[in-house]
């Protein structure tokens, strides 16, 4: 029997918002007079988590040579040099060049991300004569609270939480509507851990864990399942501690 089904990890589909973030996608106005690509990073990304992102982005991709630009474009040159997924760097290689302009925003600590989001943006000025924008929040110390399996671990990060938002965008990819589906858009993505030998997401919806915080703490410890062959591999994490998953506010999030 599955455990109560509690709230969904990692965004649903683009979900149609128009807030003061969201318009912030005009970093990316002077680059695109320069450049063809439509990946970029905000300056508000740290160093340190843009070079998490990019190690993960690298490690996932199998190329080496991967990297933002000081325009904060991303480049994908050169031939990958471990196996890495081919279906990574194909959904990269078609944002990149694609009808869309997708911004990645750090919007770590932010209540109402949970791991990622993507939302619609605008163009503050002259949005008529511009793609149309996505941006992609990310919560980096969401990720930071994960714990558990390593192998787990290696198949949810900051990568594959940017790649999962970066689908629904290309593809128009759905997430699960209920506990026995995975959803288009992780079915897309486990293509891709199965390419790198990580074991696939089984549920799309994470679950109670049955253990019993400290009752000194205001901890309510969720789980995720992962598989590979006939192990299962498990994610926990506090859900009051990861953004947007308890409350009203998720309740608004996953519609």
């Amino acid at each position: 029997m599955r455990p109560r089904t509690q709230r969904r990890c990692f965004s649903l589909k683009i979900t149609q918002v128009i807030f003061a973030a969201a318009c912030l996608c005009l970093c990316a106005a002077s680059a695109l007079a320069d450049t063809n690509d439509r990946i970029f990073i905000k300056p508000n990304v740290s160093r340190t988590h843009r070079e998490e992102l990019v190690s993960r982005l690298r490690v996932i991709t199998g190329l080496p040579d991967l990297r933002f630009e000081d325009d904060g474009s991303l480049r994908l040159e050169g031939q990958p040099l471990t196996r890495g997924s081919e279906r990574a760097r194909a959904l990269l290689a078609q944002a990149n060049k694609g009808a869309n302009v997708i911004v990645l925003e750090d919007a770590s600590s932010r209540s109402d991300v949970a791991f990622c989001r993507v939302v619609r943006g605008r163009w503050v000025h002259g949005e008529s004569n511009r793609p149309p924008a996505y941006v992609v929040l990310i919560d980096f110390k969401d990720f930071e609270q994960l714990s558990g399996d390593a192998e787990a671990r290696a198949a949810f990060d900051v990568g594959w939480g940017v790649l999962h938002e970066i689908d629904h965008v290309v593809n128009d990819s759905e997430d699960a509507n209920d506990a026995q589906e995975i959803g288009e858009c992780e079915d897309h993505i486990n293509a891709m851990r199965l390419e790198l030998g990580l074991p696939l997401r089984a549920d799309y919806f994470f679950t109670s864990a049955n253990f019993n915080a400290d009752a000194n703490f205001n901890a309510r410890y969720v789980r995720l399942a992962f598989e590979r062959k006939d192990r299962r591999y498990w994610l926990v994490w506090d859900a009051v501690s990861v953004g947007g998953l308890l409350g009203s506010s998720q309740r608004a999030l996953v519609r």
